[in-house]
């Protein structure tokens, strides 16, 4: 007997692991990081992705990306318009993993909602892209003339540390919306909300595969994702300048699209984080001509 007093206990920390393939592994490297609260105190720990990890990744995007970019645009749409609704059910949690990593309340919250709204422009995008950005034209012949976009593929995409979650969706919603596979590296200090909002879309209705959340060392990690020859476009808006450097270096080798479709200085609380430049920016323009009838 303890004299009534009720036992102490201690809280279960949390591993916050990778997202590949629709699934939730741990680095094969078996390597984990501390995140700690404002605090300093130790609140979960998060896997340190590995290059073996990041290539797993890769050829889960592949693989899922041609189904994804055969769906019909309206499906798409439908698609990330229902992971808006996912996230705005477990709003409270994402509200509170912000908080715990010290931001306001007010902040937190404001983050939160700003980063459901802007899932839900993207959605809105994916049927309404092709007939903006591409055309009929004008040729002296007796030809149609169509200019179609159509995805790159594969998106590499580096998440900015602030703000973790609405810079995330900022990002990789875009690319979505525009029928690529994504692999993105989430923020290295606040990676809580990016395997938060992982887990909603295994939940979801997105293929698995389409988006691989990678959680670690940008350093570490970028260079060899940049120069992966199955990826067809970097998105380095999210990284320091010296590792956007380097990751630009590494795409050279193979002539890689690297992108910084929001700028380089993106004021992500503003209309600058929503352009329909960010989902062209992983599209490609193809041409066709096709002959007039008699």
């Amino acid at each position: 007997m303890n004299g009534g007093t009720e036992p102490q206990r201690l809280p279960v920390r949390k591993t916050y692991k990778l997202f590949i393939n629709g699934a939730f592994p741990r680095s094969e490297s078996g390597r984990t990081y501390p995140v700690r609260d404002a605090g300093g105190e130790l609140l979960a720990w998060a896997v340190q992705a590995s290059r073996k990890d990041m290539r797993d990744a890769v050829r889960a995007a592949r693989s899922a990306q041609p189904a994804w970019a055969r769906s019909t645009a309206y499906l798409r749409g439908q698609v990330l318009y229902r992971v808006a609704e996912m996230m705005e059910g477990r709003a409270t949690q994402l509200v509170d993993e912000l908080q715990l990593l010290g931001a306001r309340a007010a902040d937190a919250a404001a983050e939160v909602a700003a980063a459901i709204d802007r899932w839900v422009w993207y959605a809105g995008w994916s049927d309404k892209i092709a007939p903006i950005a591409g055309s009929v034209n004008p040729v002296a012949g007796p030809y149609f003339d169509f200019t179609v976009p159509e995805p790159v593929g594969v998106v590499g995409v580096v998440a900015p540390d602030e703000p973790p979650l609405l810079g995330f969706v900022s990002l990789v919603a875009p690319a979505l919306c525009a029928g690529n596979a994504v692999v993105v590296l989430a923020s290295e200090t606040n990676p809580l909300v990016a395997i938060t909002l992982a887990e909603i879309l295994a939940t979801s209705d997105l293929p698995g595969g389409t988006v691989n959340v990678l959680t670690g060392a940008k350093s570490e990690i970028g260079p060899w994702l940049a120069a992966h020859g199955d990826v067809d476009t970097i998105d380095v808006t999210g990284a320091p300048d010296d590792l956007a450097t380097e990751m630009e270096r590494a795409a050279a080798d193979d002539v890689k699209r690297v992108a910084r479709p929001l700028g380089r200085d993106v004021d992500w609380w503003n209309g600058t984080g929503e352009s329909p430049y960010a989902v062209t920016a992983t599209m490609e323009l193809k041409t066709v001509w096709h002959p007039k009838g008699g």
